[in-house]
């Protein structure tokens, strides 16, 4: 049996050094570009330069997940920040062809945008490297051809220490030359924050989505990943996608639903669209689904306050717990979500009359949630979260299990029927979103085909 066993080894090596020989190279540049990360408490990194040779300014921040970099990347709420990846090692499986049709399954891109969101990109090591089927062009390729600079060979669990230990902090990337000059001062540091990116990434005209749709949502962008737009064409609805400050008033009754994207930067910059909000909530009954910053504008709208976290959260492994059942979801539940937020909105006691929290972060307290209460009459709902978990766990985006019968909630096809039930039986039919009897939440739920 040994020199069988020994065989099996020899077989097995010799398949792997095959596979790693398919996988397409990368080269950094033959000269090495130095790099270095400036931080404006004091701290400096230094590395070597994989992506456009420019030096930048930016909002350092981190995030925690382990796949889906390339979805990071293209994230608008990344819009002005030097991101920090906490994983090792990036650029592994490359990047995809970035266009898709325009139907009833996709909204043109694969990923979240055409292009790359974020300022720069800081990892420990960058695969130079990268396998996988659907890769056309490495990371470090792409970062250049999007003008994006990036710095490989950065101790980023130091720089994650520093940033939970004091916060999110102003950076810049130098690259080059500039690596020579001394690091800025803190007057030099540009803070994003103090502008509105949310007019930055949102479109400028509205435009249409699937208009063969059986049922007609509008959506407010903030700046909306792709993957949002996607999950409501593939429910079948016909989307109107408006400018962030668009009096949404003015053509109200023609939809069924609104729906309020994510977006960088601080809430604080949208009280015109809070205030639109504010007034349709106030006068129209049809369902609204606030996710991010929408969730954020949803609670300006309703009277609480929003406030900047120490170092936010972002990443794909941030538990929240459900306070009240609606729809799919169940109280009492902790639902493992995405995210990606720099700002939440304060936890108050009591809260604004007609609502209530709807989650919360088990780790740090912070509202993951909102909802108008049954008595209110109103259709509201809103999550600091990702439900469309792209990339992310799956607890919030229906899929059946492979081990047992119980489906996860469903929250994008719970606003979608609700918007489509009030379409076709009127003002009558009682909100999905309001919160179940407790014995419902006995019954026992039938599993429900995947939807991607």
């Amino acid at each position: 049996m040994l020199p069988i066993f020994s065989k099996r080894i020899v077989l097995s090596g010799s398949l792997a050094r095959a596979a790693r020989s398919y996988a397409s190279h990368a080269p950094l540049t033959s000269a090495i570009t130095p790099a270095v990360l400036h931080l404006k408490s004091g701290q400096s990194f230094k590395g070597r330069s994989f992506g456009a040779p420019k030096s930048i300014f930016g909002e350092t921040v981190f995030s925690t997940s382990i796949t889906s970099y390339t979805e990071s990347m293209t994230d608008p709420s990344y819009r002005g920040q030097i991101l920090v990846f906490t994983t090792p090692l990036i650029g592994n499986y490359g990047v995809p062809h970035n266009i898709t049709p325009k139907d009833s399954q996709d909204v043109g891109v694969v990923l979240e945008a055409a292009g790359i969101q974020c300022a720069a990109i800081v990892v420990a090591d960058f695969a130079e490297k990268y396998s996988h089927h659907t890769a056309v062009e490495s990371l470090a390729g792409w970062c250049q051809r999007h003008g994006v600079p990036g710095i490989t060979g950065v101790d980023t669990r130091a720089v994650t220490r520093l940033l939970r230990d004091q916060g999110t902090t102003l950076g810049r990337i130098a690259i080059g030359d500039d690596v020579q000059a001394p690091a800025p001062q803190e007057h030099e540091y540009w803070d994003p924050s103090k502008e509105n990116l949310v007019s930055r990434v949102s479109t400028q005209e509205p435009y249409q989505l699937n208009p063969g749709g059986d049922v007609k949502i509008a959506v407010l962008d903030f700046g909306a990943k792709a993957n949002i737009l996607r999950a409501l064409v593939r429910r079948n609805a016909a989307l109107t996608v408006f400018p962030w400050n668009y009096d949404f008033n003015k053509v109200r009754d023609q939809f069924d639903g609104l729906f309020l994207t994510n977006g960088p930067g601080d809430p604080n910059h949208c009280h015109e669209a809070a205030m639109t909000v504010r007034k349709t909530i106030q006068e129209w009954n049809k369902p609204i689904f606030g996710i991010c910053m929408g969730h954020q504008v949803l609670g300006i709208a309703a009277g609480l306050d929003a406030y900047r976290m120490t170092f936010g959260n972002r990443g794909h492994n941030q538990p929240v717990l459900a306070l009240a059942s609606a729809g799919s979801i169940t109280a009492g539940r902790v639902y493992v979500t995405s995210q990606n937020h720099q700002y939440a909105l304060t936890l108050q006691d009591p809260f604004p009359e007609g609502w209530e929290p709807f989650f919360i972060n088990c780790n740090d307290s912070s509202v993951e949630g909102i909802k108008s209460t049954a008595s209110s009459g109103k259709r509201v709902w809103g999550v600091q979260f990702h439900p469309e978990s792209a990339g992310g766990p799956l607890d919030t985006i229906e899929r059946e299990s492979l081990l047992t019968e119980e489906s996860t909630s469903q929250m994008f096809t719970d606003f979608v029927t609700e918007c489509r039930q009030l379409k076709q039986s009127g003002a009558l039919t009682s909100s999905t979103f309001q919160e179940r009897p407790l014995e419902a939440d006995a019954q026992p739920r039938q599993p429900i085909a995947a939807v991607a």
